[in-house]
């Protein structure tokens, strides 16, 4: 395995948990709240003690994004690249129960959270997240992106991974986007075609699960990264914040995370403070556009002081993980 695709796979994982440490003394408020309690984020902080997700958590915790990913990446090593649904189901109840009794309140989101209660009720894996809309694949999926490349073999591997949570065109869709963009870049792919491969993949990947309203992730992609071009930090954030969206709707917190790499992706760290700046989901917006920019310009992208915080805080060592998946790639 070449060198550099290792740094591009490392920088991936840990661009995905910088990013969420930098936004989680943010999800989940407004833009206004944020520089309320923050002023501007220019590095990793200790979340306010009425943060309403994390309070008092301290600077450089990850949050659910990092953790499942890494759940994602075990359970990819152990089935030999094969993911069961049924041990994916339980393995998210555990990391639940464990969350719970450290007394986080940063639990399974809504699409897992009802998905698990399909699966308890009787619901064979394909029926149990026919409603799974939100973001929750696609924060998890970087793993699945480091352990294939970009084609079909790709497509299916997030399918299997986002089945049991998320089966719609929308939950899908989205984590293939990431996946794509992630993957590509790994073996080398420039920015913009990282991000065409993000929309294709978002397009095949919408045929794959339960139809559901909302707007196609395949074609705001399109449309997102094209309005956004051109303009400057601050109108981006403006932008993305009041029209594209920050919740964790799929439609609207993947597009924002392309939406930032389209017009920050020379600036990787800057791009991660801005998603921690913007509002709403902020934590998994900085996570998987982490990911991307990762991918793109390697572990030595990042400031490696804020790495090893984040490494440091958490007790993460990814290198194994990354190897062994690079191994399945």
């Amino acid at each position: 395995m070449p060198e550099q695709v290792r740094a591009r796979a490392l920088g991936a994982f840990y661009g995905l948990a910088l990013g969420d440490a930098l936004g989680m003394p943010t999800q989940s408020m407004s833009r206004t709240r944020i520089k309320d309690c923050y002023g501007s984020i220019t590095t990793l902080v200790d979340a306010t003690q009425d943060q309403p997700i994390a309070p008092g958590m301290p600077a450089g915790s990850v949050t659910d994004d990092t953790e499942q990913a890494v759940l994602v990446a075990k359970l990819l090593i152990d089935g030999d690249g094969r993911i069961d649904p049924y041990t994916f189901a339980d393995a998210l109840r555990a990391w639940e129960a464990g969350m719970i009794s450290r007394g986080s309140r940063d639990l399974l989101g809504p699409s897992t959270k009802r998905a698990l209660e399909h699966l308890d009720a009787g619901l064979n894996p394909q029926q149990a997240g026919v409603a799974g809309t939100t973001n929750g694949a696609a924060m998890r999926v970087t793993p699945v992106a480091i352990a294939n490349p970009v084609g079909d073999r790709l497509l299916d591997a997030v399918v299997q991974a986002s089945l049991v949570t998320h089966n719609t065109s929308l939950g899908i869709a989205a984590a293939s986007a990431i996946a794509a963009a992630v993957s590509a870049s790994i073996d080398g792919a420039d920015l913009s075609t990282a991000l065409d491969e993000a929309e294709r993949a978002a397009h095949s990947g919408a045929s794959k699960g339960h139809w559901v309203a909302g707007g196609e992730i395949a074609p705001r992609i399109r449309w997102a990264r094209e309005w956004v071009r051109g303009m400057s930090r601050g109108e981006v954030a403006g932008a993305v914040a009041g029209v594209i969206g920050t919740s964790v709707a799929a439609q609207e917190s993947v597009v924002a995370a392309i939406a930032l790499a389209e017009v920050s992706g020379d600036d990787p760290f800057g791009a991660l403070l801005l998603a921690a700046e913007i509002g709403g989901d902020t934590d998994t917006i900085a996570a998987v556009l982490g990911a991307i920019l990762g991918a793109q310009h390697g572990i030595g992208g990042f400031p490696g002081e804020l790495v090893g915080t984040v490494r440091a805080v958490n007790g993460l060592d990814l290198e194994p993980l990354v190897d062994r998946l690079l191994a399945l790639r």
